[in-house]
């Protein structure tokens, strides 16, 4: 179940990129929320946003107005070495792309984010984290000896190796199949449930609508309420 406390809080951010064409307000006063335990999905049309939204939760990218707080300490000020270190420590992050480096075996990408860490067993953590995805027969496969399925199991398990906070999802079901959508989808939903990871999930797909907690509509740079 969802705590009350926000572990993810944006408050009236605004973003501006200059362009060829002058300034562009990507994210026009925006207010988001995610607390522990819930699976937030944010939605839109092309160019409303919901890149950069996204890019601001997963502090990739810094607010030109506007506050970020991250578990309670506000991060809108943080040198990119601190938020380096908090994207390490609280974030993981899951793309439509999987982004696994082909010539590592499954555990091996697993282990990556957590390489700086010498306190604890990696590998032992990340063969679990495979086993809890249904991949602990796939340890030592490639990516390319694995489906487009496994392969987001196996970007799943890695966004969790430094156990995070939040996990920010970014198309997670673009390239499945209906069938592989739900795997993943059920273990995000676990994920959210059993350990309290609060998940922030973009997307195009209505199937993904049918987990999520709640739902953010972002059009023109704008929450829609």
């Amino acid at each position: 179940m969802a705590q009350t406390v926000n572990v993810i809080e944006i408050e009236n951010v605004v973003k501006r990129y200059e362009s060829g064409q002058g300034v562009v307000e990507a994210l026009k006063g925006v207010d988001f929320h995610a607390r522990h335990g819930e699976m937030v999905t944010i939605i839109g049309p092309s160019g409303s946003g919901k890149s950069t939204l996204l890019n601001m939760i997963g502090l990739l990218d810094t607010p030109t107005e506007g506050t970020v707080h991250l578990d309670g300490t506000d991060v809108t000020d943080f040198t990119e070495d601190e938020l380096t270190e908090e994207r390490r420590s609280k974030l993981g992050f899951v793309f439509q792309a999987f982004h696994l480096l082909p010539m590592l075996t499954a555990v091996e990408n697993v282990e990556l984010p957590s390489r700086w860490d010498t306190s604890v067993d990696r590998r032992d953590r990340a063969v679990d984290l495979l086993e809890r995805v249904g991949l602990g027969d796939r340890t030592t496969h490639t990516p390319e000896e694995l489906s487009g399925g496994q392969r987001q199991r196996v970007a799943i398990a890695r966004a969790l190796i430094n156990k995070p906070d939040v996990v920010l999802a970014d198309e997670p079901t673009g390239n499945l199949d209906q069938d592989t959508s739900d795997t993943v989808l059920t273990e995000l939903t676990r994920l959210k449930d059993d350990e309290g990871v609060a998940i922030v999930a973009v997307t195009h797909d209505e199937q993904l609508l049918e987990y999520t907690d709640r739902v953010v509509e972002l059009i023109d740079g704008r929450i829609q309420s």
